[in-house]
């Protein structure tokens, strides 16, 4: 038996080692930044900034990037050093390829910048909302819960600009559209992770000859995955290269779609015929397609996210620069290395912890339920984005799976429910007859299931399962399917976001100022 003191011992030195990886890094911006940096611009808060900006990348990294390779993870499609060297490539590769030159100042325009009084209050308000928002999704990914750095720092130029200009600085509007997606998020990827589960299930899993199915039906799920992601990536991953509408991005997403199919269609056939009919032989139909998922998902997330590090410090160094107030800054070379750098060196040391409480602690996924989420990450960001819906990446994901946790739950108490009626329809006879039936009745198909049902009422024999049996069924599948505590602590910490790095940043603000004050 293992020594707890030597798992401590190992635990804590493992901590400490992490600690003093990413406390490096952020002395190696500062060491850098000092170096090259500050000669040009001539004021030292550039130096303070750029330590910000290293600490929130890194935290980026530690809490968001779970939620694009923790699905794949989870399912065993991915190893978790295989998720994270795919992960720091693609993010790295969406930040500096994609990441654009140019990014906004105010983040979804939260607050008003032509009432701020001078470029001295807004470097305030953009350094005390960049740490907020770091200092929170460190709290949150020591607590495990998965929450959105675009929500954070929203919640921190929030915050910081009502301590600055009042209440009147704020672009309530924006703020209950972004209050609205904290519900519209979390359930349209559920609803739509879920529809793809039963599809699955009912076109698939459920048929008597399921690769046979799989061979028919994988080929246009995977053709369907390239269209749907094939313009995600188009609209999100590279909107600051190649700015297309949705028509134009889906008409290119459904060209390529339609080559995948005729490329896949071959290949699925011949590993089908080498598969166990069996839902673990399909699952395997689903590998490639995943790993593929991740990435695009970490190369969206890289172009986009970045800007949630970079943005408030690029913001910063035009103040600097210019002695104004800008709405878009331009991005210098050495302020995306710090988003890059940053957020794979907070993936590659903190991530594994969030990875996999997104993977496998909030509820079981396969290959196949991997696959809805994130077919459900991807549809849900197109949807909303064309009505003008600021939805969360990470409400997104987490939603997919608790949608595809919930599904699976009422599935597997509806089956208990008919296995329980059939128990006690045929519990005068011998007990190998009603076991022999019930493998039959859980072996049969979707069709099969309805007729012996149908014929049991016919018989009028369906027994009615007390309030007690159903109670203790529910509780049961409840905890076995969807942890309850995770579905409460990580929808508490959504809840509470904007409000606490908000408060946070208002508090630095004034912190600052009355450093900066002469």
């Amino acid at each position: 038996m293992a020594n707890p003191q030597l798992q401590s011992t190992s635990l804590l030195n493992s901590n400490m080692f992490k600690a003093l990886s990413a406390f490096t890094f952020i002395l190696l911006v500062i060491y850098l930044v000092s170096i090259f940096i500050l000669p040009n611009s001539g004021n030292p808060i550039i130096i303070v900034a750029a330590a910000f900006g290293a600490y929130m990348a890194l935290n980026i990294g530690a809490n968001d990037v779970a939620n694009n390779v923790g699905p794949a993870v989870g399912s065993k499609a991915l190893s978790l050093t295989g998720a994270i060297v795919i992960a720091v490539i693609f993010e790295a590769a969406g930040a500096l390829l994609a990441g654009g030159d140019v990014v906004s100042t105010i983040k979804k325009d939260i607050i008003d910048p032509s009432l701020i009084t001078d470029s001295n209050t807004f470097i305030w308000i953009m350094m005390a909302a960049l740490l907020a928002a770091a200092i929170w999704l460190n709290i949150a990914t020591a607590l495990n819960a998965p929450v959105s750095t675009t929500h954070s720092i929203v919640g921190g130029v929030l915050g910081a600009g009502i301590a600055a200009g009042g209440l009147g600085i704020a672009n309530w509007p924006m703020f209950g559209k972004i209050a609205a997606s904290w519900v519209i998020s979390p359930l349209l990827g559920g609803v739509v992770a879920a529809s793809f589960l039963y599809l699955i299930k009912r076109t698939i899993t459920y048929k008597e000859d399921k690769i046979a199915a799989a061979r028919r039906i994988v080929p246009l799920l995977i053709s369907l995955m390239t269209w749907v992601f094939s313009t995600y990536i188009i609209l999100k991953g590279l909107k600051k290269l190649w700015k297309l509408d949705i028509y134009l991005a889906g008409g290119i997403g459904l060209f390529l779609a339609i080559i995948v199919f005729f490329i896949v269609s071959a290949s699925i056939k011949r590993t089908a015929n080498q598969l166990k009919n069996s839902k673990s032989g399909v699952n395997r139909l689903f590998t490639i397609p995943l790993i593929c998922s991740a990435a695009l998902l970490c190369f969206a997330h890289g172009a986009n996210d970045v800007a949630n590090a970079i943005g408030p410090l690029a913001a910063i160094n035009d103040a600097v620069l210019s002695a104004g107030i800008v709405t878009k800054a331009s991005i210098p070379l050495w302020v995306m290395l710090v988003g890059a750098v940053g957020i794979s060196t907070g993936l590659a040391l903190y991530g594994p912890k969030l990875i996999h409480t997104v993977g496998s602690e909030i509820t079981g996924l396969t290959k196949i339920r991997a696959f809805c989420v994130a077919m459900a990450a991807a549809i849900t960001v197109i949807i909303a984005s064309q009505f003008g819906l600021p939805v969360s990446s990470t409400h997104t994901a987490v939603g997919a799976i608790f949608g595809v946790g919930f599904l699976r739950e009422y599935l597997k108490h509806s089956n208990a429910k008919r296995i329980v009626q059939i128990r006690e329809h045929h519990k005068h006879q011998n007990p190998e007859k009603v076991e022999q039936l019930l493998k039959e009745f859980e072996q049969a198909s979707i069709k099969e299931k309805a007729k012996i049902l149908a014929d049991l009422k016919k018989k009028k024999a369906i027994t009615r399962l007390t309030k007690k049996e159903r109670g203790s069924l529910q509780k049961v599948y409840k905890k076995e399917l969807v942890k309850r505590s995770h579905l409460y602590k990580i929808a508490a910490a959504w809840i509470i976001t904007v409000p606490v790095s908000g408060l946070l940043a208002a508090f630095l603000f004034f912190t600052i100022r009355g450093f900066m004050l002469p």
